[in-house]
């Protein structure tokens, strides 16, 4: 589903990501971790788009992001850790000005504003102008927009920061079901107890560097992936 080869990516001198190799497979929630400054949300923008790169290759679902981007980007779905909306629409103006982006029939869009809005209950404010929403419904809306058009792949930074207890759990059932579904999901994260619980395969990365990856079991082995981070980290 996302393969990236021999990724690098440089901010003049510095190196942010250093030939990083990863592959997520469809089913699979793969978890990113690492310090601040480590270079994952460097990797997440560079496979989403947003940010070129110097060297490697992305591939999503076989296609180049290099090559082809539009067609990579429309099996994806990408939630930042600090999204920007458009604060003079409506909650629901945003959702259908997405809709439209993607081509999504009224009937359907209706189907999937009404199903994740009650999920995550903002249904009642999405007639709300985005600028009166708190951080956390912000970060509900975007999530929504994201999802509406069914992606294939879901990339996500920190997608856990803002949201309360029942959110999260409810965002964590998505992320199953996308990836029963076929899908796949490669998230970046600091709470190692969600992604201990959660993640088929971890990789750890470090200055830039991966230091770590597999399965959870190969990852921690016998210990929690907290003391396992911590140690790698030191």
């Amino acid at each position: 589903m996302l393969r990236i080869e021999h990724l690098t990516k440089k901010y003049g001198e510095k190196c942010a990501v250093n030939d990083l190799s990863l592959h997520i497979m469809p089913g699979e929630i793969y978890g990113f971790i690492g310090h601040n400054g480590a270079g994952k949300t460097t990797t997440l923008k560079s496979c989403v788009g947003i940010l070129n790169f110097d060297e490697g290759e992305i591939y999503v679902g076989g296609i180049s992001m290099r090559e082809n981007p539009l067609e990579c980007k429309k099996k994806i779905a990408y939630i930042p850790d600090n999204p920007d909306l458009y604060d003079y629409m409506s909650g629901v103006k945003y959702l259908n000005f997405i809709a439209d982006i993607f081509k999504i029939p009224a009937d359907v869009r209706r189907q999937k504003i009404d199903e994740y809005a009650s999920a995550f209950e903002i249904k009642d404010d999405l007639a709300d102008s985005i600028q009166s929403y708190s951080h956390g419904m912000k970060q509900k809306l975007a999530i929504i927009s994201a999802l509406i058009h069914s992606p294939e792949l879901v990339i996500l930074d920190e997608p856990f920061v803002g949201l309360d207890p029942k959110s999260a759990f409810t965002l964590k059932g998505i992320m199953r079901e996308i990836c029963n579904s076929g899908g796949a999901i490669f998230f970046s994260t600091h709470v190692l107890e969600v992604a201990e619980k959660l993640c088929d395969k971890i990789a750890i990365i470090k200055d830039g560097s991966l230091i770590r990856s597999g399965t959870m079991d190969e990852v921690k082995g016998d210990a929690s992936l907290e003391s396992v981070f911590l140690e790698l980290e030191g």
